[in-house]
This record gives C-alpha cells, structure tokens and sequence, in this order.
C-alpha cells in the first residue's frame, strides 16, 4: 500500500512518498500487520485497524527519521530505492517458501 508524506519542519515542507510491502497476519484475536524492511509493525482487532494503525506507525517511523535527518540513511540501508520524490522497496526475481529438515 503507497504512502505519500508531507512533512512540515518549522516553515520547510518535505514531500516525499514511499512504496512499502506489508504483511498481515491472525495471532489470536488480533491482526498484526508488518513492514519487514523497516522492521515497523502494529496491531489491530480487524484488518483494516490494523492496515490503518500500521500505515500510522509506518508514518510516524518516517517522520521521525526525517526530523533526525537519517531518512536517506535508513531507506536505502532497509534496500530502497529513491525515484524523484517516492522512494521503491527493491523488488525480488523470486519469492518462495523452503523446507530444511525432516
């Protein structure tokens, strides 16, 4: 799900969007939603809370590390890419589930 910010630092305004992969996942009651590559994660007792309370965090992480000035730092450490003024996660030739063991 894409995000675009607009940061506003004292009178400067930053714009930037970042595309991020996030996964979902049913652990008791509630819906825990993860960024892996940001390792941002947050919860909810549906999808959609937690879809809205993870998008949230994801928002909060990014500002804050804006504020700190490590934005540019933390993206491309977490494998992002940066296109004009969105930022892409990188994108895998491949994706599959393994085994190891009996």
């Amino acid at each position: 799900m894409p995000w675009g910010g607009a940061i506003i630092l004292g009178a400067i305004e930053m714009k930037w969007k970042v595309v991020y992969r996030a996964e979902f996942f049913r652990e008791g009651d509630l819906y825990v939603g993860v960024v892996p590559e940001l390792d941002v994660s947050s919860y909810g007792e549906s999808l959609d809370e937690a879809r809205a309370s993870l998008q949230e965090a994801v928002e909060a992480f990014l500002e804050e590390c804006e504020r700190m000035g490590t934005l540019e730092e933390v993206m491309e450490e977490a494998g992002f890419v940066r296109r004009g003024d969105t930022w892409l996660p990188r994108q895998p030739v491949a994706a599959e589930l393994l085994t190891v063991g009996q």
